[in-house]
């Protein structure tokens, strides 16, 4: 009996690693088939290019570059809070009297040809007529030579309209206003403002004092229509720390940091510290959310948003400043394709990637605040099949 049990205990130790063997291999298996299915998808491809934007040779320093926009034409605006948010050792030439030679901030609003990175222009900053954002945060230009920018500084409740060469056209709403989610008069700390040209409405990001989408028109600045998370009625309560653990709270946090309308006229919403994307109609109606990366705290993983220039917007590219990532998205399924990004100082490397848009012919342009403080151009190369979900820096081939 006891010679028995010994090759019972030798046989049933065989049977168990069989078993453990083949359900080994059968997970090996399955990840190589998801692996091989990933490689049948098509994305599109970037490379940095670590060239773009030429120097000004003037002396000028960005300060956090907290916006970008891309006019018909191809040029690159974008924005920067400037001296507020610079070392003084960065600035002695602004010391009084001067320390050296260099350097000063440049104008909070610079302009560049998208295809040379050549200067084009620069303006900006407090004038006559107008409140400048004590925090300057967005910006965006239209087809008509318009440049829209927010504020969300602790009392900007204002969005400006500038020519695209720094003339002021119109002021909507005021500094401190403390208007609440719920009023009609005015904004709280707005982060960014997206266009609906066709319709004259502009998709205000109402969102770090205020919890909403507000809806504006483009000339008159009247408030027609906003909406909180779930397109429901927003809540100004205070509803704590993210917690990735809890049931989703149906209420946006701070901040509300995009509203990008689409072309099939859906909006897509960026509750940057709730981890998620949330999709409505142009009327405020709910359709569906999507979790990105729901661990990441802190700051969140949803900053931004641009869709790719084919007719369909087949792609979204959605900036994550906190894993310093930009993801490349299936707009339909809302599903992770690819990424590319990484934390670093040099080109193709993020620090609080913040920004993004794109240009007419596929290219992607980002903006890093912070201490990232720089603007960065990534050359569209066309569809590729993907082979990493993560590809790192897109340094150029050949280089």
């Amino acid at each position: 009996m006891r010679g028995m049990s010994k090759k019972n205990l030798v046989v049933g130790t065989a049977f168990v690693g069989v078993l453990a063997s083949l359900g080994v291999a059968q997970s090996l298996m399955e990840k190589a088939a998801a692996a091989q299915g990933k490689m049948g998808v098509q994305a599109p491809y970037f490379e940095v290019d670590p060239m773009w934007p030429k120097p000004t040779n003037r002396h000028w320093l960005y300060g956090n570059v907290i916006g970008v926009g891309v006019d018909t034409k191809d040029r690159v605006y974008i924005i920067h809070r400037g001296a507020a948010t610079l070392d003084r050792k960065e600035i002695y030439a602004l010391q009084n009297p001067p320390m050296s030679e260099c350097c000063i901030a440049a104008p909070p609003v610079m302009v560049f040809d998208g295809a040379t990175g050549a200067f084009v222009t620069g303006w900006g900053g407090p004038g006559q007529g107008y409140e400048w954002p004590e925090s300057n945060h967005g910006i965006t230009p239209d087809s008509k030579g318009n440049v829209f920018i927010g504020g969300n500084g602790g009392n900007d409740g204002q969005i400006l309209k500038f020519t695209q060469d720094g003339k002021f056209i119109k002021q909507f709403g005021f500094a401190y206003a403390n208007a609440g989610s719920n009023d009609t008069w005015a904004f709280n700390k707005v982060a960014k403002i997206s266009l609906d040209e066709k319709a004259n409405e502009a998709y205000v990001s109402d969102g770090y004092g205020n919890k909403r989408v507000a809806v504006m028109d483009m000339d008159t600045g009247k408030i027609k229509r906003y909406w909180g998370a779930y397109g429901e009625k927003p809540d100004d309560t205070n509803t704590g720390r993210y917690n990735p653990d809890a049931p989703l709270i149906r209420q946006f946090r701070n901040p509300v940091h995009c509203a990008e309308p689409s072309n099939d006229g859906m909006v897509y919403v960026c509750d940057r510290v709730n981890d998620r994307i949330q999709v409505f109609t142009k009327e405020g109606k709910f359709v569906k959310e999507q979790r990105i990366k729901p661990k990441t705290l802190g700051d969140g993983a949803v900053w931004d948003i641009a869709f790719s220039k084919d007719p369909q917007q087949k792609y979204i590219f959605l900036a994550d400043g906190s894993n310093e990532k930009v993801y490349v998205m299936d707009r339909n399924s809302l599903e992770i394709l690819t990424s590319f990004g990484d934390g670093s100082r040099q080109p193709g490397g993020f620090y609080a990637v913040h920004s993004i848009a794109s240009d007419s012919k596929g290219n992607l342009y980002t903006t890093e605040t912070y201490e990232g403080k720089r603007v960065q151009k990534f050359v569209y190369k066309g569809l590729r099949a993907v082979t990493k979900e993560d590809q790192g820096v897109v340094w150029p081939t050949g280089r």
